[in-house]
């Protein structure tokens, strides 16, 4: 019986090779968010640092040109906490829309694979009818052979 063959495994190989490449780019994505949430972590604790020095020196007793100072570094901080989430939150809308497009293409993967293993049940259930046929006609022949024979 001829070999099992599938036709569509050029489109089933070409749509692994897009769900591969996908999960890349949602994994480097996924890095960026990480490397993201750790800047804006740092520049949170810049700012309660700065925060946290500004109150001791007023506890201590400040000149009023060294507590604007303090206030404009803050101000600068905010901003700049402001500007990381922003960043932030525009990595988290492209991670979640590049894992939508991961699923839709798993799923797409998932159905040519359903198919193929339908079709490879297929081919194996009408290759073991063949074979049973040609174990029956064997039998068969060899009862003829040993009744004639006899």
């Amino acid at each position: 019986m001829k070999k099992f063959k599938f036709s569509l495994d050029s489109v089933l190989s070409y749509k692994q090779q897009v769900l591969e490449s996908l999960q890349g780019e949602h994994a480097a994505i996924l890095a960026q968010v990480r490397e993201q949430e750790a800047v804006l972590e740092r520049a949170w604790q810049d700012y309660r640092d700065c925060d946290g020095e500004y109150r001791q020196k007023k506890e201590q007793g400040i000149t009023i040109t060294d507590a604007m100072v303090y206030q404009n570094g803050l101000r600068v901080l905010e901003r700049d906490i402001q500007r990381e989430t922003d960043r932030l939150e525009e990595l988290r809308r492209k991670e979640e829309k590049k894992r939508q497009e991961v699923v839709d293409a798993k799923i797409d993967t998932s159905s040519i694979e359903k198919l193929r293993e339908k079709k490879l049940d297929l081919y194996n259930k009408e290759v073991a009818k063949g074979e049973e046929v040609l174990i029956d006609e064997f039998v068969s022949s060899a009862r003829a052979r040993a009744s004639i024979g006899a």
